[in-house]
C-alpha cells in the first residue's frame, strides 16, 4: 500500500526545524544507494537499478549497466530535493519487490527508519503513512461515532479530524486547533435537548450546553471532565490566552507553536472521544 501524506507535500515540503524535513542529506542519499547494491535479484544488478530508477521518475531503460547506475543516481539526487517524494519513492520500491520472491531480503519500514533517524531526518514511517517526527507523531485517535448519531454527523467529525491533521502537517497551528476547536463546539450540540435524569439539558451553544450537563451531573467523571473542557476552551478563545476565537492580545496573547497546537489538539480529540462515548451511555435505556 503507497505511503499517505498531505498532498501539499509534493509541492512544498515541511520546512527544517529540530530535524531535516525539506530534503533528504546527500549522505543519506548515499547510503540508500548503497542498499539497492546489496540487493539480491535474480535477474542481476542492472534489472535492480532499473527498477529502482523507474520509481524515481526514470522513463526508459539505460543502455548499460553503468549508464543505469549514473541515471539512477541522477534520479535519487532530484528526488532528494523533496524528503517525503524521495522516501515514498525508495518505500513503494522495497514494497514492490517483496511479491517478486521470499527469499530476498527487502528492507521494511523499521531497516528505513533507521537510516531516516540516523541522518536526523525528520519522517517515520508508520504504513500506510508516512509521519513527521517534527510535531510529535500521532495524534489520539478518536474511534468511530456510534449509531445513534446521525451519518451526516458522522461525516462532519471524520472531515474536520482530517483536516486539522492536515493543518497540522503543513505548519498551520492556529488554523488546525481553530478546526479541531470548532468541531468540540460541534459534538457538544449533540447533547442539546438530552433527557438525563436529571431532565432535559437546554441551551443552543457551546457553553450554555456544556453548563447545563455539568449541572445535571454534579460529583461524576462527566462533571470534572467537562469543566476541564471548559476552562481549555476558555483559554483557547480569550485574546490573552490562545486567541483562538476573538482574536489575540498582541501583547499578552499565545502565538501557538507546533508543538503546543499538537498538545490542544490532542487533548481536544481525546476530549471528543470520551463525549462521544458519553452521549451514547445518556441515550441508552435505564434499566
Amino acid at each position: 500500500m503507497p505511503l499517505r501524506f498531505p498532498g501539499v507535500w509534493r509541492f512544498t515540503p515541511p520546512a527544517d526545524g529540530n530535524f531535516i524535513n525539506a530534503a533528504i542529506p546527500e549522505s543519506a542519499v548515499g547510503e540508500f544507494s548503497d542498499v539497492i547494491d546489496k540487493l539480491r535479484n535474480d535477474n542481476g544488478r542492472w534489472s535492480m537499478l532499473e527498477h529502482f530508477k523507474s520509481h524515481f521518475g526514470g522513463s526508459s531503460r539505460s543502455s548499460s549497466e553503468s549508464w543505469a547506475y549514473s541515471d539512477l543516481m541522477s534520479s535519487m539526487d532530484h528526488a532528494a530535493k523533496n524528503a517525503p517524494m524521495f522516501i515514498e519513492s525508495f518505500y513503494d520500491a522495497c514494497e514492490e519487490l517483496k511479491n517478486e520472491s521470499e527469499e530476498w531480503f527487502v528492507p521494511d519500514a523499521s531497516f528505513l527508519n533507521a537510516i531516516l533517524a540516523k541522518y536526523n531526518v525528520g519522517y517515520e514511517i508508520r504504513p500506510p503513512e508516512l509521519v513527521p517526527r517534527e510535531i510529535g507523531g500521532r495524534l489520539i485517535v478518536v474511534p468511530q461515532p456510534s449509531p445513534t448519531l446521525a451519518e451526516s454527523a458522522k461525516e462532519t467529525l471524520e472531515r474536520s479530524l482530517k483536516r486539522s491533521e492536515e493543518l497540522l502537517s503543513e505548519g498551520r497551528s492556529r488554523e488546525a486547533v481553530q478546526e479541531i476547536l470548532w468541531l468540540l463546539e460541534t459534538v457538544s450540540t449533540a447533547f442539546r435537548g438530552l433527557e438525563t435524569q436529571s431532565g432535559k439539558v437546554e441551551g443552543k451553544y457551546f457553553n450554555k450546553i456544556v453548563g447545563d450537563l455539568r449541572k445535571k451531573h454534579p460529583g461524576t467523571t462527566l462533571e470534572q471532565v467537562l469543566d476541564w473542557i471548559t476552562k481549555m476552551h476558555g483559554y483557547l478563545s480569550s485574546p490573552a490566552g490562545g486567541g483562538i476565537r476573538h482574536g489575540m492580545d498582541l501583547d499578552g496573547g499565545v502565538d501557538l507553536d507546533p508543538n503546543q497546537a499538537r498538545l490542544f489538539c490532542n487533548l481536544t480529540r481525546s476530549y471528543i472521544s470520551y463525549l462521544l462515548v458519553e452521549h451514547d451511555a445518556l441515550l441508552r435505556p435505564r434499566a
